[in-house]
């Protein structure tokens, strides 16, 4: 008997060990400013640490000094070290309660990541100088010793970039750069007995790309981190896709997943294995938008998504998707919204990702071979039970790339049945909505509980239908189709 306990337990701590590491790297960036969204939702408490390899926490900010100051020390304080106990003297800090703490618990690592999009103006000047680049890599040694980091993530938008005081001899000092930081937490590494990472954000944009030494940079770093995302959005002008997977009809033809990724194998023969490509967890808005490809007015929709600025996040998504009708792009494969034009986003063009895309492009990555993704951000994926309850239901997006990695055949992200035509029903599991697109006719939806009971019919148009089921409680359903005389039953699981 004990034989066999050993036995099972020895069998569930292998199962549990294989689900708490990702087939695949995932990165996960954590933006310290999103603790207090939502009344602090995603802390450390809350975060699905098992479904990341990597936490990237960002950002600390270089100084024109060579020196790197917190950019919030409150969140910080909060986040990296712990909960503060007031009750000593001075304050200490609740054991195991920090973003690291638990993160190194459940066997994932924490990097720290320097600059951004807003915070790169001082990265020239610091290249520039050997006393700098000095101070700067002997500051990431700092961070590494205080915080207990894993590792440095460079994320300099973008070297030789005029409006962030690039210049031309960016492309050699970047390099001198992350030598200088490579050489630097080597040393400390073998002092410490840990092997630090390093590695870098780069633009999809082949001008930028150009900017860079790649010949170089690929031997000194350990992974490059692709923001294949920002392709398009408000500033263009023109209702296009955030992140498509491949080009869309129209707009810059290397503005996609697939040639940014083709441009760094192919073009500067970076090895697939080092490369994260970009997912993204959040969608552009604009607005004097009424189909895809169409001129806008070149302004975010600030109104329907006030809290995000126009560029909503996942669950902000989901929560506005009554507002609009949905589309998928088959050649761009992405999804994308248009605000239904009775209601109050009307003339509001979206562009995001859903569980379908994010799931076709870990399978891209998988089929390509690229050494995993990097998630901007994971706050935009953490769905509550119903808007304000505090209590996370699930990662929708997260599991889709935990899934797909893992699996050693292609999940099927769509279920399209025999009869009734060519359609699709997405997502399962869902968290609210399910959505029945590419229906060849109009017909009814009967939506029908475990034991059958009938919940609620619903007229289907031809096209695209959004189900809301919001109301209904977690567990599966059947979704019955009649397009005509044929009848399809399909199994559908609420989150």
């Amino acid at each position: 008997m004990k034989k066999n306990l050993l036995a099972l337990l020895i069998t569930l701590n292998l199962s549990l060990g294989l689900f708490a590491q990702p087939c695949k790297e995932i990165i996960g960036y954590y933006p310290n400013w999103q603790w207090y969204d939502r009344a602090k939702l995603v802390a450390p408490a809350s975060i699905a640490y098992a479904k990341y390899s990597i936490i990237n926490y960002c950002f600390f900010k270089p100084e024109a000094s060579g020196l790197i100051s917190n950019t919030d020390s409150w969140a910080d304080e909060n986040l990296l070290q712990g909960q503060i106990n007031w009750s000593t003297t001075p304050p200490s800090y609740y054991p195991n309660t920090s973003l690291i703490d638990k993160a190194h618990a459940a066997g994932v690592k924490v990097m720290v990541s320097i600059g951004g999009w807003t915070l790169s103006d001082n990265f020239p000047t610091i290249a520039a100088s050997s006393a700098k680049r000095a101070l700067f890599a002997k500051e990431c040694n700092r961070l590494l010793n205080f915080y207990k980091f894993d590792g440095i993530d460079i994320d300099w938008e973008y070297p030789g970039y005029a409006a962030h005081s690039g210049t031309p001899a960016d492309k050699q000092n970047f390099t001198l750069l992350l030598q200088q930081i490579r050489d630097s937490i080597t040393v400390l590494g073998t002092k410490n007995g840990k092997n630090y990472l390093l590695s870098a954000c780069f633009a999809a944009d082949p001008v930028k790309a150009n900017d860079i030494e790649w010949n170089n940079v690929k031997t000194i770093l350990d992974m490059i981190n692709l923001m294949s995302y920002d392709f398009f959005g408000a500033f263009d002008c023109l209702a296009n896709h955030n992140a498509p997977l491949y080009a869309p009809v129209s707009g810059n033809p290397a503005f996609n997943v697939h040639s940014a990724f083709t441009m760094l194998t192919n073009t500067y023969n970076v090895p697939a294995s080092k490369i994260n490509i970009g997912t993204a967890f959040y969608g552009r808005s604009q607005t004097g938008a009424t189909a895809l490809h169409q001129a806008t007015s070149c302004n975010e929709d600030n109104v329907t998504f006030q809290t995000d600025a126009g560029s909503p996040t996942y669950f902000n998504i989901l929560d506005k998707m009554n507002l609009f009708n949905y589309y998928w792009d088959n050649t761009a494969q992405v999804p994308y919204l248009i605000g239904k034009p009775s209601g109050s986003a009307a003339g509001t063009f979206v562009s995001y990702d859903d569980k379908k895309s994010i799931g076709l492009k870990a399978q891209y990555i998988k089929n390509n071979n690229a050494r995993g993704t990097i998630i901007w951000e994971i706050t935009g994926d953490y769905i509550e039970t119903v808007p304000g309850s505090g209590i996370v239901a699930g990662t929708p997006l997260l599991d889709t790339l935990n899934q797909v990695f893992c699996n050693s055949t292609p999940l099927s992200l769509d279920d399209k049945p025999k009869k009734g035509g060519l359609f699709t029903i997405f997502p399962s599991p869902f968290i609210r909505f399910f959505q029945i697109s590419n229906l060849g006719a109009s017909g009814t939806l009967h939506v029908l509980d475990g034991s059958g009971y009938l919940l609620k019919v619903v007229s289907l148009q031809k096209g695209e239908n959004i189900i809301d089921m919001e109301e209904y409680p977690s567990g599966f359903y059947i979704a019955r189709i009649q397009i005509g005389e044929e009848l399809v039953n399909v199994k559908i699981v609420k989150e």
